[in-house]
């Protein structure tokens, strides 16, 4: 017989994941599904950028903020300010407001030159002023039809940089059509947070629910088990077509399981 052992890798919901619904939705989405935690996607919602308004979700629905993602998408290039450095700066005071372990940042686009240029020392230097990690996440070169652009620097495969902690983002290692198992042994342990999704190679960042595409999502969860992880998995998926609040909500619920089970499959082990 398996007896299940504890497993302790919290599993957190991006507020991301219920876009087109708002921040606060996805507190309270969380809170039902039984959710340990979530993580806050800053972009044009202006709860997610109100350090109060968050305390007071997290505090009503009993849970916890584990990360905060800085607002670095094309969409939030204005949010909080068009500098940055003053982005990541916000990002850190309100993760240590909120208490939450972990900044989630991606690496500059190519066009930001300046901040390229000093990112992987700056992050060094923010890193080592605070408890608070800064975890870089992988991204992708950017395919339109048989064309591709490197849209990011120093690089989207942030393992060919010197980065005290690295997000994974299996939803980006598909559309980068990388193996990302492979990325996950060059990140080692240094690998500080998990973007669960899926793939199946699409140019599009597709962000499926874990188990409805090709990423080695299950195998990524029982290595997380067994290498002693200290760090969060937080669902992102889109569940944009989603046709009611009710198939989301089970979309999120399905993700969660899918996570759970594998992460305490690794640890079933035969009795002696």
């Amino acid at each position: 017989m398996a007896e299940p052992r504890d497993v302790s890798v919290p599993v957190a919901l991006s507020t991301a994941s219920v876009y087109p619904e708002s921040t606060a939705t996805a507190f309270e989405i969380a809170a039902r599904l039984g959710y340990d935690g979530v993580e806050v996607m800053v972009w044009t919602d202006p709860v997610s950028q109100d350090i109060d308004a968050l305390r007071r979700l997290s505090d009503h629905h009993g849970i916890p903020i584990l990360a905060v993602h800085a607002p670095c998408l094309l969409i939030t290039q204005r949010v909080w300010s068009t500098d940055p450095w003053t982005k990541l700066c916000r990002a850190q005071a309100a993760a240590e407001k909120l208490g939450a372990s972990t900044v989630v940042v991606h690496p500059p686009f190519r066009w930001q030159r300046q901040y390229a240029r000093d990112f992987v020392a700056g992050v060094w230097r923010m890193a080592d002023e605070t408890d608070v990690r800064f975890a870089v996440e992988n991204m992708y070169p950017w395919r339109y039809r048989d064309r591709e652009m490197l849209a990011y620097a120093p690089a989207w495969d942030v393992t060919q940089d010197d980065y005290r902690h690295f997000t994974i983002d299996l939803s980006h290692t598909s559309t980068a059509r990388t193996d990302a198992l492979e990325m996950l042994g060059r990140m080692g342990d240094r690998l500080g947070h998990v973007h669960l999704a899926d793939g199946r190679g699409s140019a599009k960042d597709e962000h499926l629910v874990p188990g409805r595409g090709d990423q080695p999502c299950a195998e990524l969860l029982e290595h997380l088990t067994v290498s002693g992880f200290a760090g969060h998995v937080v669902i992102e998926v889109n569940t944009r077509r989603a046709m009611s609040g009710a198939e989301r909500e089970a979309d999120l619920a399905e993700a969660l399981a899918f996570t759970r089970e594998h992460l305490a499959a690794a640890v079933r082990l035969p009795r002696r």
